[in-house]
């Protein structure tokens, strides 16, 4: 008999979610094979048998939270492909022994099979988040067994109305109380493992860091101009596109050099003077909010970073990413104009004391002089960091840099 086990994931990943299995009971499995899909908080992985044999029990089912250690399924050796193992045998009742006098009886079981609905453990745990007896819930499987939808079906179904009960001192639990709270037709997701990491870890960095949010604007009509003429030949020589992208993590690296406290974190009472420059790049997956990273950055010219930056995207939206790729980061990049936004603060990713946001380029008035006025391509960018290690001044310094190297792109050159 082979333990298949949850091993180690990351340094700060401890547990995942049973996301699907992709093997069944009596399947053959060879070493190597992919046999479950397991969600964290960053990434789904696909962990492979470490032996070869038959899969004769699965003890986990989707949605069930595993941590690292844990046996999740049986493999045999020397078992048949396509056979479970056998139930295994009752014992035969022994009958009740007297010791001096006094009967002694076999203890009751706190329910019988009978009285005990099949469920999955996932269906169980569900059940017991809202508050709901299963006795009451109808299974749609053939063989009786109630599965989560079970669940969720059975908080849609109107309940027959009961005698009034007095109430009792104790509250309802908060599940039961949001059940009854709409008498108007809603529908409840549950949120996935990564969804609920996101909002985790939005809240706690407003609660652990002074957050704090400078802002300024860009003329981008130097950089517009000078992708217009060099698109072409870029795109030829490279085989990539050149976007908006690089400019800004060109801009970036060279404003964190000279401003270092925003390449930085906070580690108990000491500070972490990064001296490399490893850019998160925030993208927009199907599953949630993910900040893949371009490592080097400053060793990588602009061809470079927008090659990665292209291939890191395609993977988050393939669901592809590694925990290789979303691991570390000095510093973020959040682009949220792609989706029309015209200014916003956007929140750090811990523990990071700095993220940067461009905005939407839009066309507008600007005063040239005191009597000229243009219309220009310009664009908000904001800067939100953490004011326990990074004064204002330090702040408002590396945005106005970012400003100028964006404003005049070929200063970039030299700065790489």
């Amino acid at each position: 008999m082979i333990e298949i086990k949850v091993p180690e994931l990351a340094e700060s990943i401890s547990e995942g979610t049973i996301s699907q299995w992709l093997i069944n009971i009596g399947d053959k499995v060879t070493k190597g094979n992919s046999i479950v899909e397991l969600e964290t908080d960053k990434v789904n992985i696909e962990l492979n048998a470490e032996d070869s044999g038959v899969v004769t029990k699965l003890l986990k089912e989707p949605g069930d939270t595993v941590e690292v250690g844990d046996v999740i399924a049986i493999i045999e050796e020397n078992a048949a492909e396509g056979t479970a193992p056998a139930a295994p045998t009752a014992a035969p009742e022994k009958p009740a022994q007297e010791t001096n006098n006094q009967p002694i009886t076999q203890p009751e079981p706190e329910l019988s099979l009978a009285a005990r609905p099949i469920a999955s453990p996932a269906a169980r745990k569900l059940a017991r988040e809202l508050g709901i007896d299963l006795h009451q819930v109808n299974s749609s499987d053939p063989l009786g067994r109630i599965r989560p939808d079970d669940v969720k079906a059975h908080t849609q179904t109107p309940a027959v109305p009961e005698a009034p009960k007095v109430e009792k001192a104790s509250p309802k639990p908060a599940a039961q109380q949001i059940d009854v709270e709409f008498d108007k037709p809603v529908e409840r997701v549950k949120m996935s493992r990564r969804r609920q990491t996101i909002a985790k870890r939005l809240v706690e960095v407003q609660h652990t860091a002074a957050m704090l949010t400078t802002f300024n604007e860009v003329d981008m009509s130097a950089i517009m101009d000078l992708r217009n003429k060099r698109k072409d030949a870029f795109l030829e020589k490279h085989g990539v596109r050149l976007g908006f992208m690089s400019f800004f993590t060109k801009a970036v690296v060279s404003a964190l050099k000279q401003y270092p406290l925003l390449n930085a974190e906070i580690q108990g009472d000491e500070l972490i003077l990064k001296k490399f420059y490893d850019i998160g790049i925030a993208v927009a997956a199907p599953e949630g909010l993910v900040v893949p990273v371009v490592r080097n950055a400053n060793q990588k010219n602009f061809a470079e970073i927008e090659q990665e930056i292209s291939t890191l995207g395609k993977k988050a939206r393939d669901n592809a990413l590694t925990l290789n790729d979303l691991q570390g980061g000095t510093f973020t990049i959040t682009n949220g104009g792609v989706f029309g936004s015209l200014m916003s603060t956007p929140i750090l990713n811990s523990p990071q004391v700095g993220i940067l946001g461009m905005h939407k380029i839009q066309t507008r008035p600007v005063a040239i002089d005191a009597e000229r006025m243009e219309n220009r391509p310009m664009m908000y960018i904001a800067l939100s960091y953490d004011h326990r290690i990074v004064d204002g001044k330090e702040a408002v310094s590396f945005l106005a840099a970012v400003k100028e190297l964006l404003e005049d792109p070929h200063s970039l050159l030299l700065e790489g």
